[in-house]
């Protein structure tokens, strides 16, 4: 036997002596393992390069069995009876140069490691293992074919619009000319020829669809367009008066634009427009600006702090630099540059900072005399967009801009307001065509913005598709239309909130009980003669009402005609009002009035009544003269001979 080991273990016997004696218990159980980290650290590195080594014939030897043509099926089955082998033999080299290690006492802690673990790479074979039958060539035939598909979905744009469902909102009976959604799209405000500006709140409705709120900004003025700020927290509204509002998210006043002197001949020096309102929007970065333009031939820009004067003012101008009206305005996405439609046709493009010059013109971009409806900026800023009277929608490089890079035709135009709009990826073009009434319908059409052909088209409803809005955030459409409509489209998988909050929620049913019975007052230190009975149910306490001739009496309809029991009609219950209404009435019969009058005449001289009895005793009777021969001739004579006599 070993000396070492003798005294090793008769050294343990005296300290578990010790032990015994001093604390009375013989030891605190085995021995703990020992780690060696260098040796620990170099067997994995070891077994890593051998691993490395292993994938890399392998891969090899599969790469050459597939140019022979075999099976895959085959070579997979090989490939993994190898890996197999391998990491067994990994494993037990492993465990055995740890077992040389340790003590002979101590045993390994936690649970040993599965064969399969350590054959595992990244790319292949994560999760359960393959059942029998299936070949990794299936395999990666599947995940072909799904990224192929999913290559066809992203490289397709018309896969991407959220058509599938639709809600409609009854704005009103007249065209929904503004159309507005914050930057979150928790809200949307909708304003029309009907002077209404309503408010949509998403995530408050139920499947009634009805707005929270709706008002008169501009009283008798239509709505012309409505934006909410960057910051979502302002709404601009355009109307036809020549003063632009600011409201909060809640409808109430925060700011109203001057107006100009309209007798002042340059309109650089007025404070404010003179003419009614076209158009407006707020700047895409500062969320204190928003722009306006007028019929009085400028755009003006406004700083929502100051609202006493506006902050500068471009002034459009024709080839013989005579003054044009601007139909539309906006700004780019980076908020550098202004553009202005014109009515003779143009398309007129200033620095923001530089009002004098323009920096960019188009001559004859629209026909003259037509209004262009809108002018919208891609989202990468390169390309502009516009929507004209003459029925064109066209695509403009900015960087080169004297002639249209696509134009689309026969997309009929009535309003002054007609929309177009990117799709939040940029590959889609956007706008809404009009029509008559009982004419057909009015259609949402989609263009491809590379090769601008019409790749989709929604009918929207038998009235003219006046306004649309792609919400990048939602990925939704909101469309107004001619008819008092506004329509949100969307997709249950590709949309989010939005529309789909509001249709999950039941109406709310308002029972009739409960809107019948009295609140019930609570005083609990009240004394007992003084305190209500409490009410046990709402049926019940209608039960009692009914009972009670007085709670249960019905209110009388009404007075129709002259009145009845004692009532009068409803003009009123006094006495002045029944005369006023009775003096006109004639409830005699004039067919021959002369009968009428002397009905009652004989009957009142035989049997005098009301009159005669008073007087009858003092009533002197009447005495007439007779008359001469005299008399009776001039009484024959013509009257011019009396008048001349």
């Amino acid at each position: 036997m070993d000396p070492n080991k003798v005294d090793e273990a008769s050294g343990k016997m005296s300290g578990d002596g010790d032990i015994s004696s001093v604390m009375g218990f013989s030891g605190f159980g085995k021995k703990a393992r020992t780690f060696d980290l260098d040796a620990i650290f170099e067997q994995t590195r070891r077994t890593a390069i051998e691993r490395s080594q292993h994938v890399l014939d392998e891969r090899q030897k599969e790469i050459q069995m597939e140019e022979k043509g075999e099976s895959s099926k085959s070579v997979k089955s090989s490939v993994q009876t190898q890996r197999d082998k391998a990491a067994a033999a990994a494993y037990r080299k492993q465990e055995s140069d740890s077992s040389s290690d340790s003590d002979s006492d101590s045993e390994p802690i936690g649970p040993p490691l599965p064969l399969q673990h350590a054959a595992q790479e990244d790319d292949e074979l994560v999760g359960p293992p393959l059942p029998p039958g299936y070949t990794g060539s299936m395999a990666h035939s599947d995940d072909d074919d799904d990224g192929e598909a999913q290559d066809d979905d992203d490289n397709n744009p018309v896969k991407k619009i959220p058509d599938t469902h639709e809600i409609t909102l009854q704005h009103g009976t007249k065209t929904v000319s503004a159309l507005g959604l914050d930057p979150s799209g928790a809200r949307l405000v909708t304003g029309g020829y009907d002077y209404d500006v309503r408010f949509w709140d998403f995530a408050g409705m139920d499947q009634a669809l009805q707005a929270f709120r709706s008002l008169q900004p501009c009283e008798c003025h239509q709505i012309k367009s409505l934006q909410y700020s960057i910051t979502g927290d302002v709404i601009l509204v355009v109307s036809g008066n020549a003063q632009a509002k600011v409201l909060d998210r809640d409808g109430f006043n925060v700011m109203e634009c001057v107006k100009g002197d309209q007798y002042i001949v340059d309109m650089a020096n007025t404070k404010g427009h003179t003419a009614m309102l076209n158009c407006g929007c707020w700047h895409p970065k500062i969320k204190e600006e928003f722009m306006t333009c007028s019929n009085d031939g400028t755009v003006r820009t406004w700083d929502l702090n100051s609202e006493k004067k506006h902050k500068s003012v471009f002034k459009p101008r024709s080839h013989q630099g005579k003054k044009v009206i601007p139909t539309c305005c906006t700004y780019s996405r980076d908020g550098k540059l202004i553009a202005a439609g014109c009515q003779d046709g143009t398309i007129q493009i200033w620095d923001r900072n530089l009002s004098v010059h323009t920096k960019f013109h188009c001559r004859q971009a629209h026909m003259p005399g037509s209004d262009t409806s809108c002018l919208s900026f891609s989202y990468d800023g390169m390309t502009l967009a516009s929507r004209g009277g003459d029925d064109t929608l066209k695509t403009w490089d900015i960087r080169n801009f004297r002639k249209p890079v696509n134009v689309a035709t026969g997309l009929t135009n009535y309003f002054a307001m007609t929309d177009c709009c990117f799709s939040p990826d940029d590959k889609l073009l956007v706008t809404g065509t009009s029509v008559k009434k009982d004419e057909g319908n009015g259609k949402l059409v989609f263009f491809d913005r590379a090769s601008f052909q019409r790749v989709y088209e929604i009918e929207v409803t038998n009235a003219s598709v006046v306004r649309c809005l792609w919400h990048p955030k939602l990925n939704q459409i909101m469309v107004g239309t001619g008819n008092g409509l506004a329509k949100v489209y969307y997709d249950p998988v590709k949309s989010h909130r939005g529309a789909k909050l509001c249709v999950v929620k039941s109406k709310r049913k308002e029972k009739q009980a409960e809107s019948l019975t009295q609140d019930y007052i609570i005083t609990p230190h009240a004394l007992p003669m003084f305190r209500e009975a409490r009410q046990r149910s709402t049926r019940k306490q209608l039960e009692k009402d009914r009972l009670d001739p007085k709670k249960s009496h019905k209110p009388e309809p009404p007075v129709s005609g002259p009145g009845r029991g004692g009532r009068v009609a409803a003009h009123g219950g006094t006495l002045s009002s029944f005369i006023v209404k009775n003096i006109a009435l004639d409830k005699t019969d004039d067919s021959n009035p002369r009968e009428a009058i002397l009905r009652h005449a004989k009957e009142a001289t035989e049997n005098p009544y009301w009159v005669a009895p008073a007087y009858k005793q003092t009533q002197p009777e009447p005495l007439f003269a007779e008359e001469s021969e005299e008399d009776e001739e001039a009484d024959k004579e013509p009257e011019w001979k009396k008048r001349k006599i």
